[in-house]
């Protein structure tokens, strides 16, 4: 048996909480989870960009401090900020997307990637061009924002979030791949899968699976023994 150590999840928004959880209820179930909640990120974002890379390097060393064996931000929006946390702190950490794009370059060259949040698709092109140069493979990246579907979720509309969403991918024309972009979406998966013959892909969905692999698939309890 092993000392295992959390697995610290950090969030923007509540609302990617419940889908993470959910991901690891069902692919992982021994992981022990510790969240870490910071909802003033998305203000900062906009009002105060240079203040992220300080805070997320703090979020980072909290959660080393207390026991946490690798962070998985659920965040989308924050790539360059998770990278300063990545370069300070040592501690494996995951992007909450870059086990999703992987999972999209090995379904096929042209691939959707659908966001509730706008300002999450410049820095996730990004990511994802530059996941694609270190891949070595190319892809057609279209970029798709859905409107009103993350503000119907925060009212507690679940079931409007879920199809505009579901509406906006059946909308689009032939892709290998669509990339639901926000945690928060994953929710949406089945419904807008249902609408579309391309492989939908969530991030906690890929993220835990690359995890598992990345830390071995661990005990949840700490024991001695041989």
């Amino acid at each position: 048996m092993r000392c295992v150590k959390r697995i610290a999840l950090v969030h923007a928004t509540a609302l990617a909480i419940e889908p993470v959880h959910q991901s690891f209820q069902t692919l992982w179930p021994e992981a022990v989870l510790q969240d870490v909640l910071d909802d003033g990120l998305t203000a900062a974002l906009e009002a105060a960009p240079a203040t992220l890379a300080p805070r997320f390097e703090a979020l980072a060393r909290d959660a080393q401090r207390a026991g946490a064996g690798a962070v998985l931000f659920t965040c989308s929006a924050f790539g360059a900020a998770i990278d300063a946390a990545r370069r300070a702190v040592a501690l494996p950490m995951l992007k909450p997307n870059e086990a999703m794009f992987d999972d999209a370059l090995d379904a096929g060259r042209r691939i959707a990637l659908v966001a509730t949040f706008a300002p999450s698709l410049p820095s996730m092109a990004q990511e994802f061009s530059a996941a694609c140069h270190a891949a070595g493979r190319q892809a057609e990246l279209a970029t798709v924002h859905v409107p009103g579907a993350f503000e119907a979720l925060q009212a507690g509309q679940a079931q409007e979030h879920d199809h505009l969403i579901a509406q906006a991918i059946a909308e689009l024309p032939h892709h290998d791949a669509v990339m639901l972009a926000q945690f928060s979406m994953a929710r949406a998966a089945v419904t807008a899968a249902s609408g579309t013959s391309a492989t939908v892909l969530t991030s906690p969905d890929s993220a835990v699976r690359r995890l598992r692999r990345m830390l071995g698939g661990f005990v949840p309890m700490c024991s001695r023994g041989p």
